[in-house]
């Protein structure tokens, strides 16, 4: 091919009268922006306008409240965790509350039975005309079984008879005169009194004396 086409210009054919002027092809390409080499022009990286140490404070920061992050969420798995455990000490416990109340009723049911037991044989005893010795023994025997089951459940009588009167244990249903030295003292019992470590069950009913004078 002629260099000279390849070039862009149109020489004229042997036998051709030349041109009045030469005629130029401008092939190269053509950008609005004056970038003639076709080739797009990167746009210029923005400096970086903050100090040396900013940049590391900003790291710092960030790194920061990362950690918070991380020590927050290992703190809420650890709070429901114990949550967790304590929600089932709680209802082990209870559940060993429960049991324990149900045996000592059981118990205590079964201590009683006997009593029930000797009541039974009293009247017996008293329909078959069994002599009154007899049937008294029969009743203390199951007193005394009675007061045993009592004290297998904690209870304690209140002591009264002879001990000083007192408004927190006993009950005063009446008076008698006494001497001097037994004033304010207990004469008699007429219910008994009961408690359960310092639980009062009830108190004693009493008589009380005053000194006359």
């Amino acid at each position: 091919m002629d260099r000279s086409r390849e070039a862009g210009y149109d020489q004229p054919s042997p036998g051709e009268p030349p041109h009045e002027g030469l005629r130029v092809t401008d092939r190269r390409r053509i950008r609005v922006d004056g970038d003639t080499d076709g080739t797009a022009t990167a746009p210029a990286e923005e400096p970086n306008l903050k100090p040396s140490y900013v940049e590391e404070l900003e790291g710092r920061t960030k790194a920061a409240e990362q950690k918070l992050l991380e020590v927050q969420s290992r703190f809420d798995q650890l709070r429901a965790q114990l949550q967790r455990e304590t929600d089932e000490t709680r209802q082990r416990l209870n559940r060993a509350a429960d049991e324990r109340a149900e045996r000592q009723k059981v118990d205590f049911i079964a201590s009683l039975l006997p009593v029930m037991d000797n009541l039974r044989r009293a009247i017996d005893a008293t329909e078959r005309g069994s002599s009154r010795e007899g049937v008294l023994e029969g009743l203390k025997g199951t007193l005394s079984s009675f007061e045993g089951a009592l004290t297998a459940a904690g209870a304690e009588p209140i002591p009264s008879v002879g001990e000083d009167f007192d408004p927190e244990l006993h009950e005063a249903v009446d008076t008698v005169p006494v001497e001097a030295d037994e004033d304010g003292k207990i004469t008699n019992e007429y219910t008994s009194g009961f408690r359960i470590g310092n639980r009062l069950l009830r108190p004693a009913r009493v008589q009380v004396g005053r000194a006359i004078g």
